[in-house]
């Protein structure tokens, strides 16, 4: 195994192991840190010894996030049944509004998914041409109200090179 990545059991393919993550917040009367204290130690030994791969803490000014590595989904939903890790979720300061609990890492650690490369800037980058003026034909005149014929006989007549009249009668 490198980087996180493992064969699969079944041989076929490679699968990528996941980060997960218990995120406390303080509430007024207990603070996610003294949460933490008491029960960092239950949780970590309960990762490490159901095929945690990594584990990490780290306190932020609202709460604490402790966040494990496992090579599958199957591994991570038997540390959660084990009776140590729901009795630390059930002693958090606030188990209804203050604990999240989801897979990836924890706090503002972005997208699962790398981004998208940028173009590169400079010589790789292709300028644009110039848009070209359009040109506009105007298909339809605008008249003044009264009748058409009248507006037809001010037009200019202009004699087409055929001998026919190219405008009017």
């Amino acid at each position: 195994m490198k980087n996180g990545v493992s064969a699969q059991p079944d041989g076929g393919g490679i699968g990528v192991s996941e980060w997960w993550s218990i995120e406390v917040f303080d509430a007024s009367e207990l603070p996610a840190r003294r949460w933490k204290d008491s029960y960092q130690d239950d949780l970590t030994e309960a990762a490490l010894t159901n095929g945690a791969i990594e584990w990490a803490w780290h306190e932020h000014r609202y709460g604490v996030v402790f966040e494990v590595l496992f090579h599958s989904e199957q591994e991570w939903e038997a540390f959660r049944a084990l009776p140590a890790v729901r009795s630390a979720l059930d002693g958090a300061p606030d188990p209804v509004n203050g604990l999240i609990i989801y897979r990836g890492r924890g706090g503002g650690s972005g997208p699962r998914k790398p981004r998208k490369p940028k173009p590169a800037p400079g010589a790789s980058a292709l300028a644009l041409s110039e848009p070209a003026e359009e040109r506009v034909l105007h298909l339809a005149g605008v008249a003044p109200p009264g009748k058409p014929e009248a507006v037809l006989e001010s037009l200019p007549r202009e004699k087409h090179p055929a001998g026919r009249c190219r405008m009017g009668a």
